[in-house]
């Protein structure tokens, strides 16, 4: 490879890694690595595709270069076929290279029209072995050079160190948000457990002082108490709410109470970009009439119990079932790991008890290291807990 080459590659490989560790959203990043491999690989086009679970590819990102001739049409959004060499190409991790893609029987079927302009190809995957993430391809107008096996070889490269970045990316971003859903949970719990508890107590207080002054203060003071106590309850509903929000799995959601299908969707979303590979939900009766405070509790205990899959668990496969019934709701979490080590601290543990009892419900852990653990956490509806 001309030194030349070798150093812009690199070049562009260290801007990627730079940028992708940095960026909140490493799809952000896109743009720059197909920017990046069409003048590494002196194409017109540059597209980046991301592999869905059905195995067809969307084009997330595109470049077009300056000194193409005539307007090059834009190709995101465009949904591959399964059975295109972009596809093919991402699940096998082989490189392909064309020299027409009409007139070559491995690409001509499966061309979409937006990319019918286009002669010359070449696709490399885009990730890890581990993790493919898709497929990086350039394109040359038709009647142009085709793609040499340095031009081919450099792209290869490039996507490999540029997908490593990105999923690299995916793991800091997954682990910081992690930590900070734990820490929004914490201070949840503190404004629930210990602010709102002072608070109350205080409101009572002043109650039980305005009983045993009552008649006796002028009216200034009698009304200044009395509006002392509302401020102290309307804190406590506005503290309440905070929590509220601060259990909620988006960030992005309001001050109000989140849907609970929506949350456990969420919470069981985060628990997959974890574990790589999501767990499966079933959701069986309608949740959109449970309480707040019961739904409050069942988020935080579908929390714990996922962190602990993600944290000890090993597991191949994690199950997660809602049932809601006329009298109660049942929260089921099954993974088939190693079982609950015996050296682990049993806080999360209490945690899931102690909401539970809050609720006015139960829990129930079994855990072996041949069947993995089973957490079912049960509480009633028929009355609303504290």
């Amino acid at each position: 490879m001309d030194s030349t080459l070798a150093r812009r590659m690199l070049a562009a490989s260290t801007e990627i890694t730079r940028l992708a560790l940095s960026a909140e959203d490493p799809e952000a990043v896109l743009p720059l690595v197909v920017r990046r491999a069409a003048e590494l690989a002196e194409a017109d086009l540059g597209v980046v595709t991301v592999r869905a679970d059905d195995g067809r590819l969307t084009v997330e990102a595109a470049y077009g270069a300056p000194t193409a001739t005539g307007p090059l049409a834009d190709p995101v959004g465009t949904v591959l076929s399964s059975r295109s060499a972009a596809a093919r190409v991402a699940r096998s991790g082989v490189p392909v290279v064309v020299d027409d893609l009409i007139d070559d029987p491995l690409t001509a079927p499966y061309v979409p029209a937006s990319l019918r302009v286009y002669g010359p190809f070449a696709v490399a995957p885009f990730g890890t072995r581990e993790r493919r993430l898709g497929a990086l391809a350039v394109y040359r107008r038709r009647g142009a050079s085709i793609f040499t096996r340095v031009a081919v070889d450099v792209l290869t490269s490039f996507a490999a160190q540029a997908g490593l970045a990105l999923v690299l990316a995916e793991g800091s971003t997954a682990r910081q948000r992690i930590a900070v859903y734990q820490e929004r949970e914490r201070i949840a719990r503190d404004l629930h457990d210990v602010i709102v508890q002072r608070l109350y107590a205080t409101g009572v207080q002043l109650e039980v002082l305005e009983r045993r002054l009552s008649g006796r203060l002028d009216t200034a003071d009698a009304a200044r108490l009395a509006e002392t106590m509302e401020q102290i309850d309307q804190a406590i509903a506005e503290v309440r709410a905070t929590a509220r929000t601060l259990r909620s799995a988006d960030p992005e959601t309001p001050a109000q109470a989140p849907a609970l299908d929506d949350s456990m969707r969420s919470e069981v979303q985060i628990a997959g970009e974890l574990l790589g590979r999501p767990p499966r939900l079933e959701i069986d009766g309608d949740l959109s009439d449970v309480p707040v405070a019961v739904a409050d509790h069942a988020r935080a205990a579908l929390r714990e119990a996922l962190s602990n899959v993600v944290r000890h668990a090993g597991a191949q496969t994690v199950l997660v079932r809602v049932r809601r019934s006329a009298s109660g709701l049942l929260l089921q979490v099954v993974d088939d790991g190693c079982g609950i080590p015996r050296d682990v601290s049993k806080r999360g543990l209490r945690n899931l008890e102690e909401r539970a009892v809050a609720a006015g419900g139960r829990c129930s852990i079994t855990s072996s290291p041949d069947s993995g653990t089973t957490v079912a956490w049960e509480v009633p509806l028929s009355a609303s807990p504290a």
